[in-house]
């Protein structure tokens, strides 16, 4: 009886249920999109109840579409949305509190106060993370403080808290299991980067119970069996962050190996194996996995909004009916006419940690068009991906002739080509585009040895398409010419956005992005 693995793909925007082949043929998805919510400005919250109703309709919704039986499939692996926060009641299983985002900025006033305090650093040290409510130990703070008598309780042994691989794990299993892997512990800002264990300095500092906290565990491994679920129980054996398994997914095993994932955000990873590099450059350090006790690094650099952008255009200014239009509405014009978008709508992250400033557009005339604006966009992901891609290779002394990237956006050949344009980079777009879905895959099947090992899984990968430098260089700075490019980069962005005296005309403020 042929058999398949199921990856639960629970990210920011849906929740997915793929099911893959021994070949890693996609056999069947089935998707459900999630409510955000916005209660202040800054704010992002998620109904955990909703994330964990959408992931059993996702699971006996791809079984009923490729007819397989619940017998058929091996293991289930999960991959999720890293740092959102959920803190539930541990004999009811209700959250005490919406789920915390990642993108979300309410728990910010906490780290200003470490950072007041001169605590950054030490952080930094253990953590290999930067002090940002981006991680998970301030968002865990806040609900702790803002729901009454959530520490009590908390000390008392009668809360838990989890990251969404957690949450979906506990819920499989009826509670029997509390667990989570080492690369989402990473993200917490409460795991020891050495030790790879939660520190017990860090856990005083946040004033965060031990109790609360899921135990760490390797990557790939059987957890437990569903309980309550399917009529036969499946065994969960992979629980990674979505990035982390889109690397794997991206079958980038090498010390070197560079991947970009084009979604809400964009992120981009680089795997250093045995060796965590602590960042000069505003990037993080954090585990990619751990396979059987060895663990590999990764140096990552994480773009707050991308994808969002695209979004934004869609359901905000409303000048977009389909995300995917947006290729085609680029290229009605032949460059973006000097215009410059800024999505910074809820900060900038790496490699400028700017987490107070807006968004902006500048270099608008008269004769701008919807199409400018649309493009100018498109060309903002890229330009922040190069920002993080450069600070990447000043920190790992390393060359980078080549990127593989996922996510919804690497479908656009324009952002590619852009891309590959102004990083001088070989862009590689992989025939299966659910790479981190398929990452999930991937490490279950190793834990239940259906693949053999990571040299069989390489030997599947396939590439759709290869993006290589195009545009030629020119020795006039103007827009749309690779010298231009090389200059205007967000750190000129926020120059401008951040910049004393806002009286100053939009010439005067562009100066900032000019050598």
């Amino acid at each position: 009886m042929t058999s398949y693995i199921m990856a639960i793909d629970q990210g920011t925007a849906s929740t997915r249920a793929i099911l893959f082949d021994k070949a890693s043929n996609i056999v069947g998805v089935a998707q459900k999109e999630l409510e955000n919510y916005y209660p202040h400005p800054g704010w992002v919250e998620q109904n955990a109840n909703d994330i964990w109703a959408s992931t059993i309709g996702v699971m006996f919704e791809v079984l009923a579409k490729t007819g397989v039986r619940d017998t058929q499939v091996a293991a289930i692996g999960i991959t999720n949305q890293r740092e959102t926060t959920v803190v539930w009641d541990k004999e009811s299983g209700q959250p005490i509190y919406f789920a915390i985002v990642w993108q979300s900025r309410q728990s910010d006033t906490y780290c200003q106060k470490l950072k007041e305090q001169g605590l950054e650093g030490m952080i930094r040290e253990k953590t290999g993370l930067l002090l940002d409510p981006y991680f998970s130990a301030s968002k865990i703070r806040w609900i702790l403080d803002h729901v009454e008598g959530a520490q009590a309780r908390a000390e008392k042994g009668e809360l838990l808290f989890g990251t969404m691989d957690t949450w979906l794990l506990w819920k499989l299993t009826k509670g029997a299991k509390h667990m989570s892997d080492v690369s989402n512990a990473s993200r917490t800002m409460l795991m020891n980067l050495k030790t790879l264990q939660y520190d017990e300095e860090l856990l005083k500092l946040w004033n965060i119970p031990r109790c609360m906290l899921p135990e760490i565990r390797d990557s790939s491994e059987v957890y437990g069996v569903t309980s309550g679920v399917f009529d036969h129980p499946v065994p969960v054996a992979a629980l990674i962050g979505d990035q982390q398994a889109a690397l794997f997914g991206q079958t980038c095993f090498d010390a070197g190996n560079v991947k970009n994932t084009y979604g809400t955000g964009c992120f981009l990873l680089m795997n250093t194996k045995e060796r965590p590099i602590h960042s000069a450059h505003g990037l993080v350090s954090c585990v990619g996995w751990r396979i059987r006790g060895e663990t590999d690094y990764v140096l990552e650099g994480s773009v707050f909004v991308a994808g969002a952008a695209i979004q934004w255009l869609r359901d905000g200014l409303k000048i977009l009916h389909s995300s995917a239009e947006s290729e085609q509405r680029a290229l009605q014009v032949a460059d973006s006419d000097g215009v410059y978008v800024v999505p910074s709508f809820t900060g900038l992250g790496a490699p400028y940690w700017k987490p107070q400033v807006k968004g902006g557009m500048f270099g608008l005339t008269r004769g701008t068009t919807q199409e400018h604006i649309i493009r100018a966009t498109l060309e903002a992901l890229a330009y922040q991906t190069n920002d993080v891609l450069q600070a990447m290779k000043q920190d790992s002394g390393l060359d980078i002739a080549q990127m593989q990237v996922d996510g919804g956006a690497s479908r656009n050949d324009y952002l590619l080509q852009f891309q590959s344009d102004i990083t001088d980079t070989c862009i590689v777009r992989s025939t299966i585009s659910e790479t981190t879905a398929l990452g999930a895959a991937y490490l279950s099947g190793l834990a239940m040895g259906f693949w053999k090992s990571k040299e069989e899984i390489r030997s599947q990968f396939q590439v759709s398409r290869r993006f290589t430098p195009q545009m030629e260089e020119q020795p006039v700075c103007r827009a749309g010419t690779k010298q231009s490019m090389r200059f205007l980069t967000f750190d000129g962005y926020w120059k401008i956005l951040t910049c004393e005296n806002m009286s100053k005309t939009v010439d005067d403020s562009l100066s900032y992005l000019l050598p």
